[in-house]
């Protein structure tokens, strides 16, 4: 097991660049075995789950190959329609494969998805909507079974605005016969991503980033190389470290329209901000002021990708915060993490009620899930003393070379094997 080993109190200064959006990577890779002609994806990040999905697409027949930074993926000899248990167990996002197997090959069986442990995240949205394309759905003995004669479009409604299922309606809908009209759709930016993936495919897609998309079916898709829209979520915890730790630092890789909510966050905080293109500059000096109150939301509502983080920063401001978890009901399991590094929160349901203490202190905590465990890190750069963070499989999932960047900005963190 790998763990972090870090000395709190370092300002951070310096320039870091932003990998791609896990949450494009993933959706991307499944497309694309949509065709079979040759697929590039560019600057794919290392990380666990973008090898896992490599893994699921190797599984299914489909040669693999990292090339430099980039994913190759030749699906022409693609024939098997199934994902075991062990990989979906591993990875959530082995959902979107659902979609894109039943435009392959009518049929899918997959097991029930896994991933982080932050809520239940059931997918009956996703089949739904399958549903209404024709696709005929049996649940056996912990597998999901698929098949269809022909997808065709429909009038989908989605009750929330589920990220995976629009997705997954997407890669389903791109190749089936005639129209699909999705209301209320997700408006994530990683939804528009695959938009421009599908249509530099040759499909034709139009309205992602609004709650109404159209599809209109097309007979076949064709290779492309394409680039993913750059991680908001890793430039946020990077802006946030920051934040806690004081200095100044820059964020290449990040729009403003995609994280604006956490700016103006940030800026309660007292942190100083400028926006110019995809650099984001951050200044933090002194004691800084608790947010009142943040609270998650779909997009372009405050990511819930970021409420550890954010718990994180107010654990250790003047005053007090009340955080509001909206879209997963036990994402505040790494709370008693930072409780032990001297945090003051109170969880009751899906609110947590923070009161800042004058500095956290280090302490040996392990990481649950991905983004609490991003948060136990964050807290412990702040944090006087050494703290060790344990288990960083789950951060593993979503940030490549985490201890390397931070170490650039002047972190003095170190990962070790135990």
């Amino acid at each position: 097991m790998d763990t972090y080993i870090i000395e709190g109190g370092r300002r951070l200064f310096g320039h870091v660049d932003v990998q791609s959006a896990k949450n494009s990577v993933l959706p991307l890779l499944a497309a694309s075995i949509l065709t079979a002609d040759r697929v590039r994806i560019r600057k794919v990040p290392r990380i666990t789950d973008a090898m896992c999905m490599v893994q699921i697409l190797r599984e299914l027949g489909a040669l693999v190959e990292w090339s430099g930074e980039d994913v190759v993926v030749d699906s022409s000899q693609a024939c098997s329609h199934t994902i075991s248990s062990a990989l979906t167990k591993e990875l959530r996002s082995s959902v979107f494969m659902l979609g894109s197997l039943l435009t392959r090959f009518h049929r899918a069986v997959i097991a029930y998805p896994g991933g982080c442990d932050i809520g239940l995240r059931p997918i009956d949205l996703h089949l739904n909507a399958l549903k209404r394309l024709g696709v005929e759905i049996a649940e056996r003995e912990g597998y999901i079974h698929c098949e269809c004669e022909r997808l065709r479009g429909a009038e989908i409604a989605i009750d929330f605005p589920s990220v995976g299922a629009t997705e997954n309606i997407l890669l389903a809908a791109v190749m089936a016969e005639g129209r699909t009209t999705v209301q209320g759709a997700a408006k994530e930016p990683e939804i528009v991503d695959l938009q421009n993936f599908l249509n530099a495919m040759g499909g034709k897609v139009r309205g992602a980033g609004t709650d109404i998309i159209e599809i209109e079916g097309v007979e076949e898709l064709r290779g492309v190389a394409f680039t993913p829209v750059k991680d908001r979520i890793e430039a946020g915890t990077f802006l946030i470290a920051c934040a806690i730790c004081g200095g100044e630092i820059e964020v290449e890789g990040a729009k403003e329209e995609n994280i604006g909510l956490l700016l103006h966050k940030l800026r309660e905080n007292g942190c100083k901000i400028h926006s110019k293109n995809d650099k984001i500059k951050i200044a933090s000096y002194g004691k800084l002021r608790a947010n009142r109150r943040i609270e998650t939301m779909p997009f372009p509502g405050f990511p819930t990708d970021l409420q550890a983080q954010v718990t994180a920063l107010n654990a250790s401001c003047d005053g007090g915060a009340l955080i509001v978890e909206n879209l997963f009901e036990t994402r505040f399991k790494y709370v008693p993490e930072l409780i032990k590094m001297g945090a003051d929160i109170e969880v009751k349901g899906r609110h947590a009620f923070v009161r800042g203490v004058p500095r956290l202190h280090g302490a040996t905590v392990t990481a649950g899930d991905l983004r609490g465990g991003a948060a136990l890190v964050l807290a412990a750069l702040g944090a006087e003393g050494t703290s060790e963070v344990l288990d960083l499989s789950h951060i593993d999932r979503g940030y490549s070379d985490l201890e390397g960047k931070l170490k650039c900005l002047g972190a003095e963190i170190k990962r070790v094997r135990v």
